[in-house]
């Protein structure tokens, strides 16, 4: 299971959050206001969901004992809270109070489960702060968040399940299937013009996007935040992933290993749903739903 220290600082008085997602496990540690650095874990929580319904056993484990050595370290480095929450795998599984009582079995952490809705809202809050206008999309690993803002209203917000490991799993890395399982899912999103709205998009695809663009060889959010993506080139990019074998997908600059059998599948995700929404482009943030859960929690960071 490999973990990426994604950014560091030095600071006092610290809350950290772990985000349970359906692909990886992630931490972040925030203190005066402002993001210390955020750790990632692949653990594939949402790995056989879509068939099955419930958490895969070995999944299960691996991504609670993720979370527990993410808590652990949380309490060395002297974190006052400790934040947890879970969203699309642990929220959609049949069995996922099994992974909840293996979590708090392990390292006593009581996860919040949060819905579709809320996931949205805390990674609008997260990219841009509470009130400002604009929006997000956000391609998880079991589901997609898209919602925006005007006026300081949020005036749409939808969460649908389907996201990389979820499109994986049901169509694999077939070109045309990826395509036809994308396209049976949009219309659910209805009919909403964004093409007014400054648009990001947070999580792990958009992040390794825009690695592979900058060849990152080591990952440097500061180069990754606020990368411009045009819709064409996440298109063409995903087409052309899922031309290449796996292998050669992995020896691509900047890309991480264990996204590489869902990227391809991803980017034609993201940039569909784009289309879907008027968007020809979008931005890329490094600050999302961790942001978001703490300033809910904290009434801000």
């Amino acid at each position: 299971m490999p973990c990426n220290k994604v950014t560091t600082s030095g600071s006092k008085m610290k809350i950290c959050a772990i985000d349970i997602g359906s692909n990886s496990v992630r931490l972040a540690t925030f203190a005066d206001g402002k993001t210390l650095y955020k750790s990632l874990c692949t653990t594939r929580l949402g790995e056989g969901l879509a068939a099955s319904g419930r958490i895969d056993a070995a999944a299960c484990e691996r991504t609670a004992r993720a979370v527990s050595e993410f808590a652990s370290r949380a309490e060395k480095e002297g974190a006052q809270r400790v934040y947890a929450f879970a969203t699309a795998a642990v929220r959609s599984a049949s069995n996922r109070n099994e992974f909840l009582d293996r979590v708090r079995e392990l390292c006593g952490l009581e996860v919040d489960v949060v819905s579709g809705e809320l996931e949205a809202e805390l990674g609008i809050t997260g990219a841009l702060g509470k009130g400002e206008d604009g929006g997000i999309i956000d391609v998880g690993g079991a589901s997609t968040e898209a919602t925006f803002r005007r006026g300081g209203t949020t005036v749409y917000s939808k969460s649908v399940d389907i996201g990389t490991v979820r499109l994986f799993d049901t169509a694999g890395r077939d070109f045309a299937a990826v395509c036809e399982r994308i396209r049976a899912v949009l219309p659910e999103y209805g009919s909403f013009d964004a093409s007014d709205l400054k648009v990001y998009n947070i999580g792990g695809t958009g992040t390794q996007i825009a690695a592979v663009k900058h060849g990152l060889k080591i990952y440097d959010p500061n180069i990754i935040h606020g990368t411009y993506l045009t819709r064409d080139e996440i298109y063409d990019m995903g087409k052309r992933f899922l031309a290449m074998t796996v292998e050669e997908v992995k020896a691509v600059s900047g890309m991480e290993e264990r996204r590489a059998d869902v990227i391809g599948g991803g980017c034609l995700l993201l940039a569909m749903v784009m289309e879907r929404f008027g968007l020809k482009g979008i931005t890329v943030s490094e600050n999302d739903n961790l942001e978001g859960y703490v300033m809910l929690k904290e009434g801000s960071l």
